[in-house]
């Protein structure tokens, strides 16, 4: 999945296709994700259109569905192709069998390299179907696993995650793990900051199960709701650098130092101090792999004392120092 350079804006195509009995959460979820991706920033836009086998269907809860476009005979070189999940059980795939025979058929024809493919829960089926996980990891909803095996064996499908990343195709377990996926993208496409300002108006977490992909450090003990615990959050990472004593965050959370203390460690998981040590110690990766400064400057730009101090801290979060994180990164 590639990522912004240069400063330009990005539009990024994307046709999600509705199979019939679609579950709402599939489509719901992710998309007002992408919907608020749209708002919060102007760097990439996802310009995207809900396209079916019929141009009116009935959702999962019984909401019928309209003005559904026809599944396009031709798609953009750069077009992303997101595929909502559906009920599956026997008698109501056997109803949807032709439209669902469509859908495999489109995605088999149109569906090419440069493109990206997205699947939600059982949307997978219907790519895997069409040939287009033979060869990638891959997953969806632990009940319809089997299933995926079985009609795309040469896949590689991969139980208990959240999410799965393979090159050009992702794919989501069980139904809210869309949106999971979709703020996982934000974040690569756009930046963490942005996932996490969505995450934070949707009221959800941003989940990652021991083998998913390794969330950034930016966004290590955001998961929760505390306001108070958010904007000391917010001013250590617009400042890392600057003097966070226990009693500067908390006049900027409303709290007593003893009450800021208890509820960073019960919000975010570490103390405050350890969470703005992490923060400096990430901004000086980001300089070390991207700048040609002395560890010194470096060290004095991100908040420690010495590089002395730095390093100290640096090995609390590293297993190498960091001169040779730096050669490992490529930095400059």
């Amino acid at each position: 999945m590639s990522t912004l350079s240069g400063g330009e804006m990005r539009r990024i195509p994307m046709f999600v296709v509705l199979p019939p009995d679609t579950l709402m959460l599939d489509v719901a979820g992710p998309m007002e994700v992408f919907r608020r991706a749209n708002l919060e920033q102007a760097a990439v836009q996802f310009d995207y259109v809900y396209v079916a086998a019929a141009p009116e269907q009935t959702t999962s809860i019984g909401l019928t569905v309209s003005g559904l476009m026809a599944l396009p005979e031709n798609l953009p070189d750069n077009a992303w192709i997101v595929i909502s999940g559906s009920l599956t059980a026997p008698e109501v795939r056997e109803r949807n069998r032709d439209a669902l025979a469509r859908i495999v058929r489109w995605l088999s024809q149109s569906f090419r390299p440069g493109m990206t493919l997205v699947t939600i829960c059982s949307g997978a089926l219907l790519a895997g179907e069409a040939g287009l996980f033979d060869g990638f990891r891959c997953t969806t909803h632990a009940a319809c696993m089997a299933e995926l095996t079985a009609r795309a064996p040469l896949s590689q499908p991969l139980d208990n995650r959240l999410f799965v990343e393979d090159r050009d195709r992702l794919s989501s377990a069980g139904i809210s793990t869309g949106i999971d996926l979709a703020l996982h993208i934000v974040s690569q496409l756009i930046s963490p900051a942005t996932a996490l300002a969505i995450a934070r108006q949707m009221v959800v977490y941003m989940r990652r199960s021991g083998s998913d992909p390794q969330l950034s450090p930016w966004l290590t003990g955001r998961n929760h709701v505390h306001p108070g615990i958010h904007r000391a959050q917010d001013a250590i990472m617009a400042e890392p650098a600057a003097e966070w004593s226990l009693a500067r965050l908390g006049r900027i959370a409303h709290l007593s130092e003893r009450h800021l203390s208890r509820l960073f460690r019960e919000h975010a998981g570490m103390a405050a101090t350890d969470y703005v040590n992490m923060i400096r110690v990430n901004l000086a990766a980001e300089m070390l792999s991207g700048s040609d400064l002395a560890v010194e400057d470096i060290a004095a730009r991100t908040g420690f004392s010495s590089a002395r101090h730095m390093r100290r801290v640096w090995n609390g979060f590293h297993t190498e120092p960091p001169a040779r994180f730096r050669s490992r990164a490529g930095g400059l």
